[in-house]
């Protein structure tokens, strides 16, 4: 290991002994002023040239992509006009022959021009991280492979490294698998985004079938995409035998709720209990359901909360779908009327009340009232009527009901009486003679 070190080190100070001889050189120093001096130059002039054209970038309506690539593009003003006076000053140092050399000149022109690429290109990645981490990447190999430095480069990482086994562990090793790992799961992801869009066109599948599709899709497509680095990277999978148990025993008892929850889920997919869209009820919590996700549900109420509700919940406790068969459902409001209303008459300004609501279905299900009691101060009835979106509320609706039958009494002069109660007074006994 030392002996290794050793060499690893000799070669970086041969590397760094070079690098200072020519930086040493007239020539070079002469260069390197002149790209200190473009820079500056460059950055001024982006600055009053980028807004203006930037105002006229935003009116471009209905390509969010190609808006996003021209933004990047002119937000790097500065490397355009850097590669245009580089440009300028190479055609103007080969004319004159001085200095002597300008190689420095002609490489800092190819690799800002490979950087100002490959930053405008790695825009079309939306995520920043894997953006960042594709640009740098990207340019370093560039730069080395315009160097000529490419095999040294990489013999050098591969000595930085350590042996366990028959496996050897370096930074080269380190870095390919973070670049092939990054690239398959990012490749399975955004194809498995694509695949999902298509399932969930597909008509002809119920909704809970398409989120059940989807999901398998994208965990096959990462195990896939896992897997394809991994052998890539020269790595037995038969290694992973003995973890793969150890992963399945500590599932068994350390993650007895997630995998609880995950199996609840494709359970729920599978047998359609419930859907998205559908309208549920499961002890306090009245809503509609918004998403299904690997773990939980999600339910969103009319107050505006949504609620994460595992999916266990929903396997094991009773469940009030009031959507599962049909999206039909009944409500009914309980009123009364005094003695002296005639009972045909007000079930008929009942029905009339209840369907002049937008909300209450007259032609499939229409609404009735019946009589249910005769009370001791009215003559009780029930109104039940039928909706078909639950969602938008029920409390809204009966209210609606009630004040057309409240507008309805009151043109016919039907009374909704008030209780009767009887109070007997009695004169005090005579008092008793003494």
């Amino acid at each position: 290991m030392k002996l290794k070190f050793d060499e690893l080190k000799n070669q970086l100070l041969s590397y760094l002994t070079l690098i200072y001889d020519w930086i040493s050189q007239v020539s070079t120093l002469v260069e390197l002023g002149i790209i200190v001096i473009l820079f500056p130059i460059a950055y001024f002039l982006s600055n009053r040239v980028e807004p203006l054209l930037e105002e006229r970038a935003r009116n471009i309506k209905g390509m969010p992509g190609l808006l996003r690539v021209i933004v990047a593009f002119m937000r790097r003003f500065e490397w355009v006009f850097f590669i245009l006076l580089l440009l300028v000053a190479y055609a103007i140092t080969s004319a004159v022959a001085w200095p002597e050399s300008n190689y420095l000149i002609y490489a800092t022109l190819l690799l800002s021009s490979a950087w100002l690429v490959i930053a405008v290109v790695s825009h079309t990645i939306r995520s920043l991280a894997v953006r960042k981490l594709f640009a740098w990447v990207a340019w370093l190999y560039v730069a080395a492979s315009y160097l000529g430095i490419v095999d040294d480069v990489v013999a050098l990482l591969d000595r930085a490294g350590f042996s366990i086994g028959t496996f050897r562990i370096s930074i080269l090793v380190v870095l390919q698998a973070v670049v092939l790992v990054g690239v398959a799961l990012w490749g399975s992801s955004r194809l498995g985004d694509f695949l999902d869009k298509r399932v969930q066109g597909i008509e002809e599948l119920t909704p809970s079938l398409r989120v059940l599709v989807g999901k398998i899709i994208r965990i096959v497509l990462i195990i896939i995409a896992s897997l394809v680095a991994l052998s890539g990277l020269g790595i037995d999978l038969t290694a992973f035998t003995i973890l793969s148990g150890a992963v399945g025993v500590g599932i068994g008892f350390g993650l007895q709720k997630v995998v609880s929850n995950f199996i609840s889920g494709i359970i729920i997919l599978m047998d359609e209990s419930i859907k998205p869209g559908d309208t549920i009820e499961l002890g306090n919590t009245f809503g509609w359901i918004r998403e299904l996700r690997a773990r939980f549900v999600s339910v969103v109420t009319r107050d505006g909360r949504e609620y994460l509700i595992p999916n266990e919940d929903f396997i094991t406790t009773q469940v009030i779908n009031w959507s599962f068969s049909d999206r039909f459902v009944r409500l009914e409001v309980a009123f009364g009327v005094d003695y002296h209303s005639d009972p045909h008459e007000v079930s008929r300004l009942a029905i009339e009340a209840a369907g002049s609501v937008p909300r209450v279905i007259q032609s499939y299900k229409p609404p009735v009232c019946w009589i249910t009691a005769f009370g001791d101060s009215a003559i009780e009835f029930k109104l039940r009527f039928w909706i078909t979106d639950p969602q938008e509320g029920t409390t809204n609706v009966r209210g609606q009901v009630f004040l057309a039958l409240w507008d309805s009494f009151q043109a016919q002069g039907i009374r909704i009486p008030y209780p009767h109660r009887e109070i007997i007074l009695k004169s005090p006994l005579p008092a008793a003679p003494e």
